[in-house]
């Protein structure tokens, strides 16, 4: 009989610890699994629930930034097949592979994302959004003409838990930014345009986006009366100024991203004729500078630039 009772006691504890492990074991699991993830609200109001710790993240021009917070993403943004790229994240990117601009479903499936980051709301309309989704989660970051590139850049290091890390890129930058200003104030006072020529055509940044917002907004340089005048009715980034324009352009330095070498209307009179060219103020830069692009890792390249132009 008290054998019997001393089994019937072995079994209760059996049974009772096989139920704390499963509870505790349910309890484990459970708290795994809500430290893997958080849930951020994206530009669009998407509820993502993104891993805190993300290993294979998509940011089609998103590079810039998530280069600056340490993290090296699976692709990386391409045009015309292949052609055309962030040549200055040449380096960071090493060894990462192309995707075109347009993000191909299959693409973006075969590069297995844990973390899908769309750089403008246009790319998640008509029902992209559902089917990236189903990818991975796939979070909008905040874009758009009123948007900074610091407010996207915060975003992103939202989206993959580096805030800590954006405040100290951001803190280096400003510093960089102030002794900068200081040295081109000390300089003199400089007036400065940035032209892209392609297609016999040149362009004219606007003043409050890409490398206008970083010349005329950081480092108080001083903003052309047209490039005011271009910027007051610009519609994109850059904008088409003709000749006759451009040869009434009072800027002491033109910094010229120079995507056609052998451009005609490098000989004409009416471009040699212009302040800065005459004056040998013309700052000549390719495809694979910067200029175009902006972010933390842009910008601050653009700024030695700027450095090694005027502060001779």
């Amino acid at each position: 009989m008290r054998l019997v009772k001393r089994w019937q006691g072995i079994k209760l504890g059996l049974v009772v610890g096989l139920a704390c492990s499963l509870l505790l074991g349910a309890c484990g699991t459970t708290k795994q699994t809500s430290s893997t993830t958080v849930t951020r609200t994206d530009y669009l109001k998407h509820k993502v629930k993104v891993p805190k710790h993300p290993k294979r993240v998509i940011g089609s021009y998103l590079e810039d930034d998530l280069v600056a917070l340490g993290i090296k993403p699976v692709v990386q943004w391409s045009v015309k097949n292949g052609s055309g790229t962030q040549e200055y994240l040449k380096k960071s990117l090493k060894g990462v592979p192309l995707i075109d601009y347009s993000l191909p479903y299959e693409a973006v499936t075969k590069a297995k994302p844990d973390l899908i980051l769309m750089d403008t709301s246009s790319a998640a309309a008509n029902g992209k959004y559902a089917q990236y989704s189903k990818i991975a989660p796939t979070y909008v970051v905040k874009n758009g003409t009123n948007v900074t590139w610091r407010q996207t850049f915060l975003d992103v290091a939202k989206a993959v838990n580096r805030q800590a890390k954006a405040k100290k890129v951001l803190a280096k930058y400003d510093q960089k930014v102030a002794t900068t200003r200081k040295a081109l104030k000390k300089s003199g006072q400089h007036k400065v345009a940035v032209l892209w020529v392609t297609n016999n055509t040149a362009y004219m940044v606007n003043d409050s986006s890409a490398s206008g917002a970083l010349l005329y907004g950081d480092l108080k340089l001083g903003e052309p009366s047209l490039v005011k005048q271009v910027s007051k009715s610009a519609t994109a980034d850059w904008s088409a100024v003709s000749l006759e324009k451009l040869a009434k352009l009072d800027a002491d330095d033109i910094f010229l991203v120079n995507s056609q070498k052998g451009a005609a209307l490098f000989k004409d009179p009416l471009w040699k004729n212009i302040k800065a060219v005459k004056n040998k103020h013309l700052y000549q830069y390719g495809d694979s500078s910067s200029w175009q692009y902006s972010g933390p890792i842009a910008y601050s390249q653009m700024i030695d630039m700027v450095k090694k132009d005027l502060l001779k």
